[in-house]
Formats: structure tokens, C-alpha cells, sequence
């Protein structure tokens, strides 16, 4: 596959194939031809001696010091060297190699001034495979700049790199073997390269991508559960759902009611009891919220994906370099901690659904659904897991602290902490992708305990086929932390999908 980057439309879909598939990238005309009229405007303030912020000057506190011609380029140098500080263990190379794609992506807006050059050695590393080694602690969301730097350092071939195997080894070495030499800095690339959000960006984008598939298989292991239940479909009912139309909760139990299709519950008549447990009522309003969170932070990350975070930015209409707060993140950490808030509701109730899948009182189905006549515990203790899981989620999911900066002796005075946020909601969505297991797991012995026979939806056989294909049913005691995984990672795959077309 090949994925053409021209600045703009640049999906969370297209971001994941490329970063997973390794889709080879072209650049398109009008991107390079941005970027070629942006660095006119550069190299004009250049001639003219303009005070332009990083170009011209120093940066941060010293941004009222003027650099002279012959430092311009020994700067590019500088300001990636001093600014290269990512530590601790790697960041995982996934989130490293969708930044170096929206960082190319948006470098072809032409707002960084940078040279065109500089895309097109991004594009031959990341078509051949190469990406950065960068720690994972290094940014505040001000900009992802130490993030950025330390991704630049690899570029001149003094930091490191995998190739597309995964061997790790230093970046000139590892150019070298591809016939790449090290990438040449001009005035401003270095700044162009270190000071964006494209980090922020491309962890938050991969996030919420698996976060809608997360949602898809949620929805499916709640339907899977009012089958098994035996549930009371009124509360789904679109001219009830119309009474309170709040965002996203028509929407949610539309998909919902799509997959009972064919059905006994269709019928009211067969539903068990008057009125269900909350976490069987109300999921259109708790997965409706969740519906339209992810929705909200679809727009910020695809935002930030196809926006230009440089400062200063090159406006080429006017042909000016401006001061911009581009790089500063907060609509972004407050859309993905909304995300993961809404996540976390829809988490709560999976663990009081499967408590209520594991007792008699309620299902009428033996206690803990433990096979008849096995002298066996059932799922009771995995409910232990459960709760463990959802523990980590809610913690996850609190919101990252803000507060007034001390960096660059107090010019640079804000932050956002976006970057936390960011690690924080994917690590929320893979905890909830095993406790969305665990509700699969439970509800596809329940539905077969119900012996539904030819009764059961469709959609919901084909899901449970896929379960099985990986977790056979609990007849005696015996681990189950592995079935939990194998199903956790039947997530997002095509069979899972296939079965709910």
C-alpha cells in the first residue's frame, strides 16, 4: 500500500495502517511546494537580518539574543544536541514511527520553514524501516521538544535507531546500511525538527483508534450479555431513548439492537423480568457517553495530526515568520482525559455485569456459572481479576496535574501535560480490552448454559464461535489468564469483525 502525505486528511485509520503496515509514503506536489515557498520567506528574513524567534535569536529565555550569520547553521546543530534528553525505557517504536509520520505530514503545510529537504529524508527513513530509539519520558506538552530533539538526533546519525527487523544500533550505522547519510541541518531545521507536538499527537491518534475498536467490541460483549441474561430490551426502545436525547446514546443503541436482530429478546414477551440491574438498562446512556467522547477526541487528535504546531510559523500569505502558541496542547489532554473518563463509566458497569452474570439470584443459571455436576468454582474468581483491572482503569484514567511552569527562567510559564495523558488513555484502553475479554469469556458460557439453541442472534452464534475458538468452555478449575489474553487479543482482528457484520 502506498499512502500519499500532502498536510491535510490525514486520518486516525490511515496514521494506524501505515504505522502497523509499514505502507510505503509518497509526498505530493503541493506539500513540497509549500515547503519550498515557506523557506523562500526564510531565507529572505535570512538576508534581511529579521529578528525571527530560533532562526535569528536564541531560544527560550534567551530569545532577546541575536545569533550571528556565521552561527545560523552550527545553531541547527546546537539546538538539537541541547535539547536531546529523552529518558528512561524506549518509547514503544510504534508511537515513535506515527510520530515521525505526522511530523512529516504536518511539515508539509510549509509552516515550519523547514527545508524540503528534511521531508524527504524522513520519508526515506521511515520507507526504509528506520526509527528512532527515544526514551519515553521527556515532554510537558509545551511542545514535544526534547521528544523531538531526540528524534532530530537520529536523523544526523548521532542518536539510535532499529531498523525494520528491530535491531537496535546507533543511527549512522544503521543509515549507512539503508545508503542514507546522515540528514544536513540548514538555519531553523533544528528548531523545525525538536519543537512540535507530533509526539502528543501520534500517541493520542493511535489511542483513540483503538479505543473505537475497543468500543465495538464492548458494545458486542454487553449485547452478548442480554442475550445470555435474558434481558428486558425496553429501555433500547428509539422512541424512549427520544424522550432524553443526549449524544450519542440513540446512535449506541441502534448498533446494539442491530446485533440482537433475529433474537428471542425481539419479542418483550421473553424478556425475564419487569425491569433489569443498571448495568443492563443503561447501557445506551453509559456507551452513548463513550460513543461521543471518542468522537470528541477523533476531532482534537486529527486536529493536531493535520496541524501546523511550529512556532514560529511561516505565513506565507503575508511572507512573515510569527510567534504562535501552536505547540501548546490543552484541548487535546482535555479530550483524550474525556475519553478515558467516559471509558471508565463504561468499565464500571462491565464489572457489575459480570457479577450479575456470575449469580443465581439473578440469572437463574448456576452460581458462578459453573458447569453442572463439576465440582468446580466457576468464574468466582476471576471476578478478583476483574475488579483488579478496573482498579488500574479508574487510576488511569484521573486527570494529569497542571500547573504554572518554571521552565526557561519563567518565559515559558505554562503546560499542558498532554504527553501523560496520552500514555495514560492507551494504557486505560489495552486494561480495558482484557476486562472486555473477561466479559466475553463469562458471557458466552452463560449464553450456553442458557441453551439457547437456534434462538440466539445470529451476530451474537458467530461471536461466541469466535470465543471458542480460542477459549473453550469451563468445565473443571484451571488457569484462565491466558484464554483472557487470547480473546483480549481476538480484538480488532477480522474474524471479530467479520462475525458482527
Amino acid at each position: 500500500m502506498v499512502l500519499k502525505l500532502s498536510g491535510d486528511g490525514l486520518s486516525i485509520e490511515t496514521l494506524a495502517a501505515c504505522t502497523f503496515n509499514r505502507d510505503r509514503i509518497v509526498l505530493t506536489r503541493d506539500g513540497m511546494q509549500r515547503m519550498r515557498v515557506a523557506r523562500r520567506v526564510v531565507e529572505k528574513a535570512l538576508e534581511e537580518g529579521e529578528a525571527v524567534y530560533g532562526l535569528t535569536t536564541g531560544l527560550g529565555a534567551r530569545v532577546t539574543e541575536r545569533l550571528a550569520v556565521e552561527e545560523l547553521t552550527a545553531f541547527s546543530y546546537q539546538t538539537v544536541r541541547g535539547r536531546a534528553h529523552a529518558v528512561g525505557p524506549p518509547l514503544a517504536s510504534e508511537y515513535v514511527r506515527a510520530a515521525m509520520i505526522v511530523r512529516l505530514n504536518t511539515l508539509l503545510k510549509g509552516a515550519s520553514g523547514a527545508s524540503p529537504a528534511t521531508a524527504g529524508f524522513l520519508r526515506e527513513c521511515l520507507n526504509q524501516g528506520l526509527t528512532a530509539v527515544i526514551g519515553e519520558t521527556a515532554s510537558i506538552g509545551a511542545g514535544d521538544l526534547c521528544w523531538g530533539a531526540t528524534l532530530a538526533l537520529s536523523l544526523i546519525g548521532e542518536g539510535e535507531m532499529t531498523d525494520r527487523y528491530g535491531t537496535a544500533g546507533p543511527a549512522g550505522e544503521l543509515l549507512a546500511r539503508t545508503g542514507l547519510r546522515p540528514l544536513v541541518l540548514g538555519p531553523r531545521d533544528g528548531l523545525a525538527l525538536a519543537n512540535h507536538s507530533s509526539f502528543s499527537a501520534a500517541i493520542g491518534a493511535i489511542g483513540v483508534w483503538r479505543a473505537r475498536q475497543l468500543f465495538v467490541a464492548t458494545q458486542a460483549a454487553s449485547v452478548l450479555s442480554l442475550e445470555a441474561f435474558g434481558a428486558n430490551l425496553s429501555a433500547f426502545d428509539p422512541s424512549i431513548l427520544t424522550l432524553r436525547p443526549q449524544p450519542g446514546q440513540s446512535e449506541a443503541a441502534g448498533q446494539i439492537l442491530r446485533l440482537l436482530e433475529g433474537s428471542r429478546l425481539s419479542n418483550h414477551d421473553n424478556a425475564r423480568r419487569l425491569q433489569d440491574p443498571i448495568s443492563l438498562r443503561n447501557i445506551p446512556q453509559v456507551h452513548g457517553s463513550a460513543l461521543a467522547s471518542i468522537g470528541f477526541a477523533r476531532e482534537a487528535v486529527e486536529a493536531e495530526i493535520n496541524g501546523a504546531s511550529d512556532n514560529p510559523a511561516i505565513d506565507v500569505a503575508s511572507g512573515t515568520a510569527r510567534s504562535t502558541g501552536a505547540y501548546h496542547t490543552p484541548h487535546l489532554t482535555i479530550a483524550i482525559e474525556t475519553q478515558s473518563r467516559a471509558l471508565t463509566h463504561v468499565a464500571a458497569l462491565q464489572v457489575a455485569r459480570i457479577s450479575k452474570m456470575l449469580s443465581h439470584r439473578f440469572t437463574e443459571l448456576p452460581l458462578f456459572l459453573a458447569s453442572p455436576g463439576a465440582n468446580s468454582n466457576g468464574f468466582a474468581p476471576v471476578m478478583k481479576v476483574a475488579e483488579a483491572l478496573f482498579a488500574e482503569i479508574q487510576h488511569l484514567a484521573q486527570p494529569v496535574p497542571v500547573w504554572p511552569s518554571v521552565n526557561a527562567d519563567g518565559a515559558e510559564d505554562g503546560l499542558t501535560n498532554a504527553p501523560l495523558a496520552v500514555k495514560n488513555a492507551a494504557a486505560l484502553v489495552n486494561k480495558s480490552r482484557l476486562l472486555t475479554a473477561i466479559e466475553l469469556i463469562v458471557a458466552t458460557q452463560a449464553a450456553e448454559l442458557r441453551d439457547l439453541g437456534d434462538s440466539i442472534a445470529p451476530r451474537l452464534k458467530a461471536l461466541t464461535s469466535v470465543v471458542r475458538s480460542v477459549s473453550g468452555p469451563l468445565v473443571e478449575d484451571r488457569p484462565l489468564g491466558r484464554d483472557i489474553e487470547a480473546v483480549a487479543e481476538c480484538i480488532g482482528s477480522e474474524a471479530f469483525g467479520a462475525a458482527l457484520q
